[in-house]
């Protein structure tokens, strides 16, 4: 049997979708895969309803159904400001997950070189190495996350092709400020990188962050690739909708990349999904609100148990700081977790570059009653855990 392709050599499974198996498996509650448990808009869902009685069953127009991408390029207006040309400037994806690797394939050639802040999202490393490219390791410094603007500058001098950028971030839950985006834009710009910005969480911040869209900073549009999601902030995961915005000479081979990757992502799910898009304030606030609440009751139970933890900025996910447990593998830990407390984490060395091992993650994007149910088993944690000092 021939040689399998070497590029994978250093992969391995998905450790977060890893540990929603290893929670199912022990009947843990499961705070490791981030997905909500809750429905999704009534309204998105009557509108889905009536789609599937309609004629939306075939291809869509591969790049997105004309009336989807039209409705993305007013949302994102409304929200940023800027405008898009839902024509020429926007790509429908199957996901975020295919925006990123369709945006990777486009601007990296083999022998390049990408930025990637640590910690960062799993598949950012992966599509790098899938893209033939080298990632750069920057640090994002705990607790609270900020970066060495020197540090930074050294990785550019290797004259990458592009910095990922998550924002919010998963999984620390850092908002970049302006000021830190523009260090980032200036060194972009002075050493001729493009910007790939994950910000598949820009309505799920709690105050007094707010989200600056990176393509709206000076001179950062023609260089900005953003790639998003309606998984997020609509709670329909499954449903697989992302898209990639950039200037249209970007977007050209965008749309050929992605066409030979999915072809096209689901046409009644874009259909019905318009229905969210075209949502008024009230809804955003209405989220805002309803995931501060979520982070509040969270965070006041980890406080009650008297385990340190980050606070996040924005998206929904915390680090729980094992350190007193004196683990050597925060793997074993979680597997021990989700058996013996019956709660479902995610290993944070999965997301460090450095030999980070003192932090878990947990998402707190579930109901009330599943977020109480997994307090209450955590609150038992130092009694049903080992210790290994």
């Amino acid at each position: 049997m021939p040689k399998l392709s070497g590029r994978t050599a250093t992969f391995t499974d998905s450790v977060i979708r890893r540990m929603t198996r290893v929670s199912n498996k022990y009947g843990a509650v499961n705070l490791s895969q981030g997905f909500p448990d809750f429905e999704p808009p009534k309204e998105i869902l009557d509108r889905l309803a009536q789609v599937t009685k309609e004629d939306y069953h075939q291809y869509s127009i591969t790049w997105g159904a004309q009336n989807f991408r039209e409705a993305l390029a007013r949302k994102h207006e409304h929200f940023s400001g800027q405008k898009l040309d839902p024509n020429s400037e926007i790509v429908v994806t199957c996901g975020s997950t295919e925006a990123m690797m369709a945006a990777m394939m486009s601007v990296a050639d083999p022998g390049d070189k990408v930025i990637v802040f640590s910690p960062f999202y799993e598949n950012y490393g992966a599509d790098t190495i899938l893209s033939g490219a080298e990632p750069i390791y920057v640090p994002l410094i705990p607790p609270e996350f900020k970066f060495d603007a020197d540090v930074l500058e050294a990785a550019f001098k290797q004259h990458p092709k592009a910095i990922i950028v998550c924002n919010p971030s998963n999984p620390c839950g850092k908002v970049f400020t302006r000021d830190e985006l523009l260090i980032i834009a200036q060194l972009a710009e002075k050493y001729d990188t493009f910007v790939i910005t994950d910000e598949v969480y820009e309505h799920i911040l709690y105050a007094p962050h707010v989200h600056t869209y990176f393509s709206t900073l000076p001179n950062m549009k023609e260089r900005t690739i953003l790639c998003n999601s309606l998984s997020k902030t609509y709670s329909i995961t499954g449903w697989r909708l992302g898209y990639v915005a950039a200037a249209p000479e970007v977007i050209d081979t965008v749309k050929k990349v992605h066409d030979f990757l999915t072809v096209g992502a689901a046409a009644p799910l874009q259909e019905a999904a318009v229905t969210g898009l075209n949502f008024g304030d009230d809804y955003y606030k209405w989220l805002q609100d309803k995931y501060t609440h979520k982070r509040d009751l969270f965070l006041k139970g980890l406080d009650d148990i008297g385990i340190s933890h980050t606070v996040p900025e924005g998206a929904y996910y915390i680090l729980l700081d094992i350190s007193e447990f004196g683990f050597e593998s925060d793997l074993e830990f979680c597997e021990l977790l989700a058996e013996k407390v019956g709660v479902g984490a995610v290993p944070g060395s999965s997301f460090f570059k450095e030999p980070e091992n003192r932090y878990i993650r947990f998402h707190f994007a579930k109901k009330d009653e599943t977020l109480n149910a997994a307090l209450e088993r955590l609150n038992d944690i130092r009694k049903k855990m080992p210790y290994r000092k």
